[in-house]
């Protein structure tokens, strides 16, 4: 059974979303569950601080020993900072995905919302373990 902790928010593809002190900045990285599909992760390409998104466009990939995916902002933004040890330790997105294995701070534009985002109970439902 997948961690799906709750105070985060969730898209369908996979990432969480977590609220930081910082104003409207948020961390966002992979699921217990997406890590746990993709196997033992060996690189991970992030963006570069400045770099923005809209929302669910593409940020980057995460190769695992299956397969090469895709990873999607799930908020429109513009990256404040990449977490640079994924580089040197990609497995940190297995061991703590919640945690040391985040991928980026993001800060969230004035005219987007987290609105649309899942719950920790409908991520569920969309993992079948609802």
């Amino acid at each position: 059974m997948s961690d799906i902790p709750e105070g985060l928010r969730y898209t369908e593809e996979h990432e969480y979303v977590r609220e930081t002190d910082g104003e409207s900045e948020i961390l966002i990285g992979i699921t217990d569950y997406a890590q746990g599909e993709l196997g033992d992760v060996v690189y991970v390409e992030l963006p570069s601080p400045g770099d923005t998104f809209e929302r669910m466009e593409a940020f980057g990939t995460i190769e695992a020993v299956k397969a090469v995916s895709e990873l999607y902002c799930p908020v429109a933004g513009e990256v404040v900072e990449v977490n640079e040890a994924l580089e040197a330790d990609p497995s940190l997105v297995n061991s703590d995905p919640y945690g040391e294995g985040w991928m980026m701070r993001l800060r969230v534009l004035p005219s987007a919302t987290l609105d649309g985002l899942l719950s920790p109970e409908e991520y569920a439902e969309v993992v079948g373990e609802g």
